[in-house]
């Protein structure tokens, strides 16, 4: 069976666990090492069952902690070659990837990793790079896309397919503008290479998902610029103008910003 965990989605780190009985990936590590070891003794879980690192991209909040795990427990780590150029400047990653680790994909190809069947696909923002990844396991397919500037065609594609789905719900566009953040700041998270709004991300799941979506999570809300409870109506609202309803068409939930969200099992 496959399983899924988030160790945390926002601003203040994010880490995704997928897993099977035997294999398991962690997708980004912006959570620090200490508390990954801490949320995998409580739910039981051993690091020694991770087999391999995904990185979706460069900012901090994705790969503060990425060198540390993967040279303590030697896991190659995958992503794009400027990510991985990235990772190596930036200086909240203090320990870096061992080169003997660094593991190079091209978007657009499937690769397989394990019991993982991964597609890569790229996702816009101002990083270095930034990428999404289409995971299938035992007949299941998940999707993560997280920090994203605008929809491309490839993603509503990729969210076509998807049987689960986490995607980025980061903001209110009220709450931000009238919120305390500059204005330069404020201009960057609204442009098409920023985050998404949580009517847009509404939108992108109700043009393109299928009968076969079976649970979406929205991602890496803001602290400042969104609730939990008003992304959640704001998409549920949203959804029902399109006639689908959250709870009966496909379960909905948000995932916490900085504690677990529970062991979910993906049928």
């Amino acid at each position: 069976m496959l399983r899924f965990i988030s160790f945390g989605s926002g601003s203040s780190g994010n880490c995704y666990y997928l897993f099977t009985e035997n294999d398991g990936i962690l997708i980004d590590l912006g959570v620090g090492v200490r508390n990954l070891k801490k949320h995998f003794r409580e739910y039981g879980l051993s690091l020694s069952k991770v087999k391999h690192i995904l990185i979706t991209h460069d900012h901090a909040d994705h790969v503060k902690s990425v060198g540390s795990v993967s040279r303590d427990f030697s896991l190659q780590v995958f992503s794009t070659h400027q990510v991985h150029v990235g990772i190596n400047k930036n200086y909240c990653v203090r320990n870096k990837i061992s080169p003997d680790l660094v593991r190079i994909i091209e978007k657009g190809n499937t690769f397989k990793l394990g019991d993982f069947t991964i597609t890569s696909f790229g996702v816009p923002h101002d990083s270095s790079d930034n990428v999404g990844y289409l995971i299938e396991a035992e007949g299941v397919v998940f999707c993560l896309m997280t920090d994203v500037g605008h929809l491309t065609d490839k993603m509503r594609e990729m969210i076509g397919q998807a049987n689960y789905l986490v995607i980025e719900a980061n903001y209110d566009e009220e709450m931000l503008k009238t919120g305390p953040y500059p204005e330069h700041l404020k201009v960057r998270i609204m442009s098409g290479e920023g985050h998404m709004e949580n009517s847009k991300c509404a939108v992108a799941i109700a043009e393109n998902a299928t009968e076969r979506l079976k649970h979406v999570w929205l991602c890496h809300l803001s602290e400042e610029n969104n609730h939990p409870e008003l992304a959640r109506k704001t998409v549920e609202q949203v959804l029902r103008s399109y006639g689908l309803v959250a709870g009966k068409d496909f379960l909905l939930d948000v995932l916490k910003r900085k504690t677990p969200s529970g062991v979910y099992e993906l049928l």
